[in-house]
């Protein structure tokens, strides 16, 4: 087999490297459907909020501002005039945002199908967020646990009125690989002395899969109709690589590296195949890549680290509420 057919070929599900979204979403109709993308704004999750709107799902689209919320609804009704879209304000790195939001949406919306958890941030200087946290755990990982737990009422019981089957998808990347285990410290993960902005972000990677795997244990222990998965989206050159320091070397690699890459729609695929896929029902604490279950690594796969995690970031989370 040839290179390139390797690139282009399909997994099990008939999807690949290659789908794009609305491959992977054709037929579906999600018009029954109450979906929040967050970082949905720009790259692969305005791409998934495009798509989830074009198959009928109402999508909620956080923002950190209302005026750039809404500049991306704009250009998505210029696209899709019929598209249900709800701008809404929060600031993933923000602890008080979150709490807000999810006040805010849980009192103004009756149901909640698919949470995903798409937005991040990508080898940034070292900074810490409002509450003191360092800066790609705070955004990747514990805006999102604590967003998923203040939502997970409301996805069990929509699930539980409606019959129909909720999903979490947390947005990981293959990039998990390059974390190590010895992190689980607030004070090591502050350490600007000990600070690798690719460590750090591969840190928060592998955060969204052990957190996926441990809320999905929790869910099946309690009979709940909801499944949590992650994924790896590909390699693409969005908006989230922005931090990178691409020196000459790398950027004359550019055309090698090209072919390897994926577009803004086939990266958003893997997310919309687990959000809406019915070949993914019943399917939970898993880990997607081009459309298909892949293997992580192997600290992705240990059920002690998950716990953890779950209780590490449980206590950041209370002292951080203590201290307001």
């Amino acid at each position: 087999m040839g290179l390139w057919n390797w690139f282009s070929r399909t997994g099990p599900s008939g999807f690949g490297q290659n789908s794009t979204a609305e491959e992977v979403t054709e037929g579906i109709d999600a018009s029954h459907l109450t979906v929040i993308v967050t970082g949905s704004t720009s790259g692969i999750g305005k791409e998934t909020a495009r798509v989830l709107a074009l198959r009928g799902a109402k999508v909620i689209i956080p923002a950190r501002s209302l005026e750039s919320g809404i500049k991306v609804k704009e250009s998505l009704l210029e696209q899709n005039p019929d598209a249900k879209l709800q701008v809404m304000e929060m600031d993933v790195s923000s602890l008080e945002s979150v709490r807000s939001f999810a006040q805010s949406f849980n009192s103004s919306n009756k149901h909640l199908n698919i949470l995903i958890n798409n937005a991040g941030i990508m080898a940034c200087p070292f900074q810490l967020s409002k509450d003191g946290i360092e800066s790609q755990f705070a955004t990747n990982h514990l805006g999102h646990f604590l967003l998923t737990n203040l939502l997970l009422e409301k996805i069990k019981a929509t699930a539980k009125e409606t019959g129909i089957q909720g999903r979490i998808v947390n947005v990981s990347s293959v990039a998990h690989r390059r974390s190590d285990t010895s992190w689980f410290d607030l004070n090591v993960i502050n350490d600007e002395s000990k600070y690798k902005p690719f460590n750090a972000y591969a840190r928060s990677k592998l955060a969204n899969i052990l957190h996926s795997n441990e809320l999905s244990r929790c869910l099946k222990e309690k009979g709940s109709n909801v499944t949590a998965n992650s994924l790896h989206p590909g390699v693409i050159m969005t908006n989230i690589s922005r931090s990178l320091d691409l020196n000459s070397v790398v950027m004359s690699l550019a055309t090698l590296v090209k072919p390897f890459l994926k577009s803004i729609p086939q990266g958003a695929a893997t997310t919309c195949y687990v959000a809406l896929s019915p070949q993914i029902k019943d399917i939970s604490g898993k880990y997607f890549a081009d459309c298909n279950e892949a293997s992580p690594s192997k600290e992705g796969e240990d059920e002690v680290l998950g716990r953890r995690l779950w209780e590490f970031s449980q206590q950041i989370l209370k002292k951080s509420k203590a201290e307001k």
